[in-house]
């Protein structure tokens, strides 16, 4: 137990120095580098056989989402989407001739490039908007107080499972756990940040996100019972890698993002 705790506690103190005393750039060159970690640890179990060199250009290619997203501007982010796409492609018709599936590598590396690169752009363009911080704060709390509800409530009631041909250790109790504890968390940071003004918006953001963070934690499931692996490294003691902790928000930062962008906020 103390095992997961401790470089637990030690990671959410982290992002939150992070998120309080970090200015724009240094935050987007910590997500920047996050993600290349994270499209290591992807390309690692998605394509183990691939050299080290052609496993380096695939993560080159996947984190320019991220690297344009300093911009600020979606359309940037987009047009790195194209860029990485086409040079993708570029790179496996280089090396068709020696590859045993071309079409494999690049459904994988081309899911790699938005699941990862897309979606962890959002992370650094909600930061960038005006009042990015808060907004973050309150997403770090929805995801972390429903990690944690999940996993107590699931060890404490859990008996139906939620979806056992994907993850075998979810289940119902675990996802309405997470549920409550999620949206309390959203709203006791929103209290703390900004008073009682918004606690509708954020009653709303948390029973939002709360689900799509379930399905960012079942789509790595995904990943990693179709590649046979555990964990996606062995980076965090205790709490597997780096793709393993971001799995949720990878999907959740978007959906804020759109959310904030759609009620102009």
């Amino acid at each position: 137990m103390m095992s997961r705790v401790v470089p637990g506690l030690l990671m959410v103190c982290l992002w939150g120095a992070l998120l309080g005393f970090a200015g724009p750039i240094l935050f987007w060159m910590v997500v920047v580098t996050g993600s290349v970690v994270a499209l290591h640890e992807y390309h690692q179990m998605c394509s183990p056989l691939l050299s080290t060199r052609k496993r380096f250009l695939l993560i080159v290619v996947s984190v320019l989402p991220v690297v344009a997203a300093l911009s600020s501007v979606t359309a940037a982010v987009m047009a790195a989407l194209l860029a990485g796409l086409f040079f993708l492609l570029l790179l496996l018709f280089t090396w068709y001739a020696t590859l045993d599936d071309a079409f494999s590598l690049l459904s994988r590396s081309g899911f790699g490039l938005v699941y990862i690169g897309v979606c962890a752009a959002h992370i650094v363009l909600l930061r960038l908007l005006p009042g990015g911080v808060c907004w973050l704060a309150v997403l770090t709390a929805v995801t972390i107080g429903s990690d944690t509800g999940a996993y107590y409530a699931g060890r404490r009631f859990g008996r139906r499972k939620l979806c056992p041909a994907i993850s075998p250790g979810k289940t119902v109790a675990g996802a309405v756990g997470g549920m409550i504890v999620g949206i309390l968390s959203g709203l006791v940071v929103g209290l703390l940040i900004s008073g009682s003004s918004h606690m509708a918006l954020y009653f709303f953001i948390g029973l939002l996100l709360v689900p799509v963070g379930i399905i960012g934690d079942l789509t790595e499931s995904v990943i990693k019972r179709a590649t046979g692996a555990k964990d996606s490294g062995t980076l965090l003691a205790g709490h597997g890698g780096l793709l393993d902790r971001i799995d949720s928000l990878l999907l959740t930062a978007p959906t804020l993002y759109y959310l904030l962008l759609g009620l102009g906020t």
